[in-house]
């Protein structure tokens, strides 16, 4: 008997260690299960990361490859004809389906035609450091990102006039980042190509105004019968107003955004008038006060109030009666408003 509990013990002694041993590796086993799991998980995110960088490589060679044959005549638009835009083409096949809608009016003119109020008053709304630059105003871009992150939408954009006249000839309304990569390399190449002269005149020519407007003559002959050249300070003012949103709001539709923003850019026009200040100082003294809703009594002995460098961002569109569009201007620095 004691041999066989011997026996009993020395068996029970066996099958723990098998046991313990059966447990290490099954241990081992779970780890390298566990090892094998995250490799291969790596080594899929890796292959994922591998060929998605691939294929972007192989997109973007396509769409150089395209935008290279498709590389816009720069000699021949620097000298030649303004061009008519992508987006009068795109408006006339619209007419083509809609046969009640307004005829296309556009009437390039030289670029010696419009007045230096109308240059600066066009300058300050939309793009105040244009001289500065070379087609990508980071600053502009920066101010912009901080006060749509703020408000948290997107109210505001950052394009330069270069940005808007490379869209308005070339490409479309859209926002997709396809267009927006074309932006940028077309902005990039006309900078390079085209004189700021040249792309000013261009963008004077072949900007919207209105339904079926485009240009600063065939805006000056529908809203007021004359030609480019006899536009008036307060006309500059108002067709700069119009350009963020022509169709809506301009001198016809006169809306409450329309004639605030006209107001703060004569404003501005006559703390900044530049070469222009001879035409501009002409004027009337009223029409430059500041907007009436501002709480503010006129200055006296016809002394101008000082205007910020930057106007202040406007009131909440929830909060305004009449619920208009948000306005806002890009920083005014007298460095940059320049001939």
């Amino acid at each position: 008997m004691p041999e066989a509990n011997g026996g009993q013990v020395s068996n029970a002694k066996i099958n723990g260690i098998a046991l313990k041993d059966e447990l290490k590796l099954g241990m081992i086993w779970k780890r390298r299960r566990r090892h094998r799991g995250l490799t291969g998980l790596l080594r899929r995110a890796g292959r994922v990361v591998h060929w998605t960088l691939r294929l972007l490589l192989v997109f973007l060679i396509v769409d150089l490859f395209y935008l290279g044959i498709t590389w816009p005549d720069w000699r021949r638009i620097a000298t030649g004809p303004i061009p008519k835009s992508a987006f009068m083409r795109d408006y006339e096949k619209k007419l083509t389906v809609n046969k009640d809608g307004s005829r296309l009016q556009w009437q390039p003119v030289a670029f010696s035609v419009f007045p230096k109020h109308l240059l600066r008053a066009v300058i300050l709304a939309e793009d105040s450091r244009f001289y500065e630059h070379r087609g990508f105003d980071l600053i502009a871009f920066k101010e912009a990102m901080d006060y749509n992150l703020k408000e948290g939408r997107f109210v505001l954009g950052a394009s330069t006039i270069s940005q808007q006249t490379v869209k308005n000839l070339f490409l479309t309304p859209s926002r997709d980042p396809l267009r927006k990569w074309h932006e940028l390399i077309l902005t990039w190449g006309m900078e390079n190509q085209l004189s700021k002269r040249r792309i000013l005149d261009i963008y004077l020519n072949v900007a919207q105004f209105g339904r079926g407007i485009y240009g600063v003559q065939a805006a000056s002959q529908a809203y007021w019968g004359i030609n480019a050249d006899r536009i008036s300070p307060v006309q500059a003012a108002e067709l700069a107003a119009s350009l963020p949103n022509p169709v809506k709001h301009n001198p016809a539709t006169r809306t409450g955004f329309f004639i605030k923003r006209s107001k703060r850019l004569l404003s501005l026009l006559e703390r900044y008038p530049g070469d222009a200040a001879e035409t501009v100082r002409e004027r009337p003294f009223d029409l430059f006060l500041p907007p009436p809703d501002n709480g503010g009594e006129p200055p006296p002995n016809n002394v101008a109030t000082p205007l910020p460098d930057s106007l202040p961002a406007p009131e909440n569109v929830e909060d305004s009666p009449a619920k208009e569009e948000q306005e806002i201007f890009p920083p005014v620095e007298d460095r940059s408003i320049r001939p």
